[in-house]
């Protein structure tokens, strides 16, 4: 029965729909084509967007330009998970330091420097917030202008310009600070002090590329020693001179809070081509010498122990020091007897400054009643006690060889096969692996600076690698106008000799416990695998919040990880004021590592927390 009444009017509008589904096919195609000749409404309201927030010069350093290079990863939405957001720490906090706070250390010995040890919360008491700048925080000045000034809003502390205002230390003018480049025993500037040292140290040759700085001050020398291409590790204790640290590094010098105390330092053997005291207050002929053993395990054989200050020139300041004579010579004497059992040699002395030099062996050492350590691995000390022993050489074949392996000249030592590796005395890693591990990070630094293109210049000055391996990022990324901090984990393969063999500089450290620096103290933090080697030893939120402390506001971070991982690192950034983007790997979306790329927003105390992170 339908056939008979319907049939005509079917057959009629086939063709009719037939017609109209081609025509709107058309259309579709023809609107496709018209939105994407750049006519349409959307492309319209992004170009008048990017109009208007092109001139934008509040920061544009931290454009990130990864659009054309790298493809994004799709993620789960952050509105499909559940985000922790992460409020902001009381104000008290701005300068928190979690392994040296003041109220924790004054519960330890004061023996030995312990209480200025590190010290850190445990898991119940960590701070799990978000350290914000203090009011009026401004961008630092870029180096090497910053050398040499500092705004005072971002380390409000006065108390230097006063007590060592006659030692050109520091001094305050307007809204900044100015370092005049003193110290207190180099009141005339650090270069006149260096070109002294100089005259006997090679400076300046390519030999001497680490140095040591024990009791740093406001890092002076290590400031000035960056322009002749040497990188000087600084470190001072968090005590009664505030803050020195804390300008050091706001300077753009490297520098860690530390002390000689009861503990090991943090650093391999044979690291530092030289070591530096100016008036530290490091007590060198007690304790049987153990501080300056301590120096001699981290100076290379061949490298100088320079020590200008009490108690040298002890006949001109003896009265000015409250001290006898008798107790200043006893004092001097003590120390040249353990320089010559470490088998220092004295090149120089002259009104406040002396030089020593380490053979380059221990055959021509006379140790017959020294304490020789027994422990088989120097490297291992991580809050390991300090002992009074002597570090004995590695062995050599004859008087002239320089024992753990000569080093050539900066910059050809960066790229040349160090001899930790040609001893083959680092597991898994060989000469090839060691040249393939460079060529696969020039590769790397290439690619980042492709989509951050101020990587590598001055806007990315004080630069961290967390997880450094070899130490492929930071020489492929070396130039003067920046420096790397290369951490190796407690937990990864020990790699740090390794680093410094190649005049880099580091320190051991372990991201289950905060780092020891003052916050906002770099600008840029990259770390490989570090999520990886951590994921079941402590929690991805307490690491991301120690980086988000360290991290200076609009400072840079870059991940690589696998996907998996980055993905929760990824969930718990949301929950900071961080712009998150996660990028495929530089060889395509088919590999399974993937970049983490994030920019931490400008948040000071009194800003309301009503920022959503830009989370691509």
């Amino acid at each position: 029965m339908a056939s008979k009444y319907h049939g005509p009017i079917n057959r009629t509008r086939r063709p009719i729909s037939i017609l109209i589904v081609i025509g709107l096919c058309c259309f579709c195609y023809l609107i496709g084509i018209w939105q994407k000749s750049g006519s349409g409404k959307g492309d319209k309201l992004a170009l008048q967007v990017t109009e208007q927030t092109a001139d934008c010069n509040v920061f544009p350093q931290t454009t990130l330009d990864f659009e054309s290079h790298h493809n994004y990863v799709e993620t789960v939405e952050t509105s499909e998970l559940t985000v922790k957001r992460f409020k902001s720490c009381e104000a008290k906090y701005t300068d928190y330091t979690p392994c040296h706070e003041q109220d924790r250390a004054m519960k330890f010995p004061r023996e030995d420097m312990i209480y200025r040890e590190r010290h850190c919360p445990p898991d119940d008491e960590k701070l799990r917030c978000l350290i914000l700048a203090p009011k009026g925080y401004t961008t630092p000045f870029p180096w090497p202008k910053s050398r040499d000034y500092a705004y005072y809003a971002n380390v409000p502390y006065k108390h230097l310009t006063v007590e060592k205002a006659v030692q050109n230390w520091v001094q305050f003018q307007g809204n900044v600070f100015k370092f005049p480049g003193g110290g207190t025993m180099f009141p005339r500037g650090a270069d006149a002090y260096i070109d002294e040292l100089a005259s006997v140290v090679p400076i300046g040759s390519g030999m001497i590329r680490t140095a040591l700085d024990t009791g740093c001050g406001v890092a002076s020398w290590g400031a000035y020693l960056l322009k002749r291409n040497i990188l000087a590790m600084s470190f001072a204790p968090k005590d009664n001179h505030e803050a020195q640290v804390q300008f050091a590094l706001e300077r753009g010098v490297p520098a860690v809070i530390g002390v000689l105390g009861s503990i090991s330092l943090p650093f391999p053997s044979r690291s530092f081509d030289m070591s530096h005291c100016s008036r530290c207050l490091i007590p060198w002929a007690s304790k049987e010498g153990m501080y300056m053993m301590e120096v001699d395990r981290v100076l290379r054989p061949g490298g100088y122990w320079i020590l200008s200050g009490p108690p040298l020139n002890w006949k001109t300041y003896h009265r000015v020091w409250n001290r006898t004579k008798e107790n200043c010579r006893a004092e001097q004497r003590r120390i040249e007897e353990h320089a010559e059992l470490l088998c220092w040699e004295k090149k120089y002395e002259k009104g406040d400054v002396a030089i020593w030099r380490k053979n380059i062996n221990g055959k021509s050492c006379r140790r017959a009643s020294a304490n020789i350590c027994q422990t088989k691995d120097a490297d291992n000390v991580w809050y390991k006690k300090m002992d009074a022993c002597i570090t004995p050489y590695p062995d050599v074949k004859n008087s002239d060889e320089v024992a753990g392996g000569e080093l050539k000249k900066f910059p050809a030592r960066l790229f040349a096969v160090p001899p930790r590796i040609a001893n083959d005395l680092v597991s898994g890693v060989t000469v090839e692996s060691y040249e393939e591990d460079n060529k696969l990070w020039k590769k790397h630094v290439t690619s980042y600076k492709r989509s951050i293109s101020l990587l590598g210049t001055t806007r990315y000055h004080n630069i961290m690698d967390m997880n450094a391996g070899l130490g492929g990022f930071a020489a492929a990324l070396d130039s003067p106008k920046l420096w790397v901090m290369n951490v190796v984990p407690t937990i990864a393969e020990n790699t740090l000799g390794v680093v410094y063999e190649r005049g880099l500089i580091g320190i051991y450290h372990d991201w289950c416990e905060g780092f020891s620096t003052y916050p906002r103290t770099y600008d840029l933090l990259h770390a490989n695998r570090l999520f990886t080697l951590y994921q079941d030893k402590c929690e991805f939120e307490d690491i991301l919040l120690e980086m988000d402390r360290v991290l200076r506001p609009e400072g840079a971070v870059i991940l690589r990880d696998g996907v998996e991982v980055l993905n929760k690192v990824r969930k718990i950034a949301a929950g900071l004021r961080w712009d998150t983007k996660l990028l495929d790997h530089e060889d395509g979306p088919l590999v399974p590592e993937k970049i983490f790329v994030a920019v931490k927003q400008y948040f000071v105390e009194g800003d309301e927390d009503q920022s959503t992170p830009n989370d691509d």
